[in-house]
């Protein structure tokens, strides 16, 4: 533990440029965040043996590793991590792909495949996530949207003190809708991500006054932290990407959607064509990433909870707005930090960037990317490009300015990560010490 170890503060000090009072305040929150790190250290535990009795259910073997090539027909091992997933997210069925290039991508693909010309869906969060935008946006700005297909979108925002507004979805439920839309985690919002606790009530809510609509969920950021997942609570299907939570810092690419049968079959009719659906699709010797990132993603994301937590602790003592607060209740593994300037949210960023095993010497800059708003600045000097499971800093630059922290695949990189973050603003004037 850091708080241990002599040899360990000698080194951040003389050799990382990080001030003593910086790692004496890091100690503190390390002590002071002990005990609810040990509550999510008791959730991983029961998260782990979720997956490894799943791993044994389905007798996975050394065979289920040697993928498939062309069409990938018969290929035991992607129908076997199929099944896993399904059984780990209480679903009926699974489809777990390196073929979708982002979690955007199997969202979209649920989307294109429950929905209709003239069917109408709503946001029951407000707006989701950037990337999903150009899917929704009818202006003709983007091509392939579900506008164009006739498909109609409304959102109802969230409440003041950011509870869903009960009346208001009452009200949108009254004119006939095909899908409801949740997002677990924040995004670039400054809310508080949506709980299994709060979404059970929600999703039970809607059902009463629409029993039909499909409730369908972003799951990003979110698998693995609570004991439950959104299926288990009654979500129709949701989705995600590999190269955060359930990929446990091994998958190279890909995401996966889980639900109900039909749902899940029509979503795979958009990742390849109709007639083929899931039945096809090579899995070209990455099998044993997938299957192995799988198993490793509680641990993973127990370690980037703790981070998170006292990273949280750490910079709420220095005077920082913090989401969610130390001892705040949480579901998924994203640390908004409001820092107010665009200086310090570039400089934080690139404290970040510079505590990376990857690229440690890239100066990250706000610039315009595909399916964002406004520009964005991203540090990541990851094993696997873009990956949010590794220790990573994203945020648009717009108010509040935050800084949105996420991912680590081991908790003491996110403390060495956010203390030379934290230097770096001490050493330019933005924080004081």
């Amino acid at each position: 533990m850091l708080a241990m170890l002599a040899i360990t503060k000698k080194m951040l000090m003389e050799q990382w440029d990080i001030p003593s009072l910086l790692v004496e305040r890091a100690e503190k929150s390390l002590e002071a965040t002990e005990k609810r790190r040990q509550e999510l250290r008791a959730i991983t535990g029961y998260t782990m043996l979720k997956v490894l009795t799943a791993f044994r259910n389905h007798q996975v073997s050394d065979s289920h590793f040697w993928g498939s090539t062309g069409y990938g027909f018969h290929d035991a091992g992607r129908e076997v991590l199929d099944g896993i997933f399904a059984e780990i997210f209480g679903t009926e069925k699974a489809l777990v792909r390196w073929q979708f290039v982002s979690g955007t991508h199997a969202l979209a693909s649920i989307l294109f495949g429950a929905l209709r010309p003239g069917d109408r869906w709503i946001s029951l969060v407000g707006p989701p996530y950037d990337t999903l935008w150009p899917l929704i946006d009818g202006s003709g700005r983007w091509k392939g949207s579900l506008a164009e297909w006739g498909i109609t979108y409304d959102e109802v925002p969230l409440a003041r003190d950011c509870s869903f507004d009960r009346e208001a979805i009452r009200k949108a439920l009254d004119h006939p809708a095909k899908l409801v839309y949740l997002q677990r985690s924040l995004g670039y919002t400054w809310r508080p991500s949506i709980t299994l606790s709060a979404m059970e009530e929600l999703i039970a809510f809607v059902k009463s006054l629409a029993p039909a609509v499909i409730v369908m969920v972003d799951n990003c950021y979110g698998e693995f932290v609570e004991e439950r997942e959104p299926t288990h609570i009654g979500a129709d299907i949701m989705g995600g990407s590999l190269i955060k939570n359930a990929g446990g810092g091994l998958a190279p690419a890909g995401g996966y959607i889980a639900g109900k049968s039909d749902l899940v079959e029509r979503a795979s009719i958009y990742l390849t064509s109709p007639g083929i659906g899931p039945d096809e699709g090579a899995t070209v010797g990455l099998n044993r990433l997938l299957f192995q990132g799988c198993f490793m993603a509680p641990s993973v994301v127990g370690g980037a909870l703790e981070g998170a937590v006292w990273a949280s602790h750490l910079l709420e003592s220095l005077g920082f707005k913090v989401l969610p607060g130390p001892f705040d209740g949480r579901t998924d593994i994203i640390q908004a930090i409001g820092l107010g300037t665009p200086e310090a949210l570039k400089t934080f960023c690139r404290g970040i960037q510079e505590s990376s095993p990857v690229d440690h010497f890239a100066l990250p800059e706000a610039v315009s990317m595909p399916g964002y708003r406004d520009p964005i600045i991203m540090a990541g000097g990851t094993f696997i490009q873009g990956s949010s499971i590794e220790l990573s800093c994203d945020g648009p630059l717009r108010e509040p300015y935050a800084a949105y922290l996420q991912g680590g695949l081991s908790f003491h990189h996110v403390t060495i990560g956010v203390m030379k973050a934290l230097a770096r603003l001490a050493r330019e004037g933005l924080v004081t010490l």
